[in-house]
């Protein structure tokens, strides 16, 4: 083992305290910009272990900002903690369960995620702090990251500027390295206003809004053939116009999520989108206000940065699981079709094994897998090296976004599988505070990919973080 490996037994002294905060926001699921107590633990916590602690961090309330150490590079650890809307479930149950009160669930696991990332954090400080070494770690607790694209605007209000070198992680079912890809995506709302009439008397003097939004459906429908396999476009009815069919429905409010692999396609295919919608109101005498809620990056890969937690995730191995665990995941897989795990496998690029309720290898580098999510760590690695782990977390076909992701959450799965991506977080971190050669070989990747592409934010000035970012 090497000597930097005693980093480890730092992130084991602050392990149960890390696992209290993680079980604490599970308690109090938050959705988009609403995170008010899982921000305020956050920042509990971070004076509590001794960073000097920003708060209202580019604006917004439940942005909170520590740092800790002095002069060398700056080493950022990204956080969240914000929830999914109907997605509540009691805890350690193999049954849909949902809990009274808001209806809200962990059901992407950013209880752990910002949990394991401040863990690291801490470790990664008082490591350098013990050994008098420079370097500034800074936790960045970020909201909004299910579809309110926190970070984006955290990056466009400058955030992360100074940073050298971003990491962060997702829960999952496998451990390894977060695949350097994502979908970009920008949410944009059409609002169709017409005139409303009698739906019998007199329909030919009204101009229905929701006719508008059905062509606008129709349009982008067949503009699918003509996209980019790898490309998404998804909508759902904010407003249909009102639940009286006797009445031509005078305004309709829809929502388009438009996704492609890269940033450079995102921007002549929503342009795609909005042209049909304008058509579609050219069809029906109506008009059409757009509305950008938010939009996110892809992910920019850093392969210096991916080989370095490579080693790590490699030489740790999988998380320390046991007997225990296991029966209890595959009670939990007992609960969703095998389908579902046979997916999990194939996804990851390995071989499908019924007989593993519980991940006991790491995946291997490159493989042919990939994200087909969105995430606005994307935006973050535009802006400075980024670099994210997986962490096996749950049993394996899980589905993220689950009542059954959510029934996990407080598991002796989900705590042991958060510890231990937080060491892989933090040997990466230390490798970034101590390796000059590293650090400039993630920063030249980096600037010869921008010099390809530079970025650029599809987050209208105009527009800020909001609640309705969902």
């Amino acid at each position: 083992m090497k000597n930097t490996d005693a980093i480890l037994s730092f992130v084991d002294d602050r392990a149960s305290s890390l696992i209290a905060l993680s079980d604490a926001v599970w308690e109090v699921p938050e959705t988009n910009f609403e995170e008010v107590r899982s921000c305020a633990l956050h920042t509990e916590k971070l004076a509590e272990e001794g960073f000097r602690v920003t708060r209202n961090v580019a604006g917004m309330p439940t942005a909170v900002m520590g740092e800790a150490g002095q002069d060398g590079p700056v080493i950022a650890f990204l956080g969240e903690y914000d929830a999914l809307p109907d997605l509540t479930n009691a805890a350690g149950v193999m049954e849909h369960t949902p809990l009274p009160g808001n209806g809200n669930g962990h059901a992407c696991g950013h209880n752990l995620l910002g949990s394991a990332a401040l863990l690291a954090a801490t470790a990664l400080k008082n490591f350098l702090a013990a050994h008098d070494l420079p370097g500034r770690v800074r936790y960045y607790g970020c909201p909004a990251e299910e579809g309110g694209a926190g970070k984006a605007f955290m990056v466009r209000e400058g955030v992360f500027d100074d940073v050298d070198a971003a990491i962060s992680w997702h829960p999952l079912f496998f451990t390894g390295v977060f695949p350097p890809s994502s979908l970009a995506n920008i949410r944009l709302d059409f609002t169709f206003t017409g005139k409303a009439a009698h739906a019998a008397a007199a329909p030919f003097l009204g101009r229905s809004a929701l006719d508008a939004a059905e062509l606008m459906n129709v349009g982008v429908n067949y503009l699918r053939e003509h996209m980019l396999p790898s490309s998404r476009i998804h909508y759902a009815y904010l407003d249909a116009g009102g639940a009286a069919p006797n009445v031509v429905q005078a305004k309709t409010t829809i929502r388009y999520v438009v996704r492609t692999l890269d940033l450079a396609d995102l921007v002549p295919l929503t342009e795609r989108v909005r042209k049909i919608a304008q058509g579609a109101a050219l069809m029906t005498e109506t008009q059409v206000e757009e509305r950008v809620i938010s939009a996110m990056a892809n992910i920019l890969p850093c392969p210096p940065l991916e080989a370095a937690m490579q080693g790590h995730v490699e030489r740790l191995g999988p998380p320390p699981f046991d007997e225990a665990d296991r029966d209890f995941a595959r009670k939990m897989q007992a609960t969703f079709p095998k389908s579902d795990i046979i997916a999990a496998f194939h996804h990851a690029g390995t071989r499908p094994d019924l007989d593993k309720p519980l991940a006991d290898f790491v995946l291997p580098a490159g493989g042919n897998r990939s994200s087909l999510g969105s995430t606005d760590v994307g935006d973050v690695s535009w802006t400075v090296p980024t670099v994210q782990a997986l962490g096996a977390t749950c049993a394996i076909g899980t589905q993220l976004h689950s009542w059954q992701m959510t029934a996990q959450g407080q598991s002796a799965v989900a705590h042991k599988g958060m510890v231990h991506v937080a060491k892989i977080m933090a040997l990466t971190g230390l490798d970034l505070a101590t390796n000059p050669e590293l650090l400039e070989a993630a920063k030249a990747d980096h600037a010869a990919r921008l010099a390809v592409q530079p970025y650029v934010s599809l987050i209208p000035a105009e527009t800020m973080p909001s609640a309705d970012n969902e």
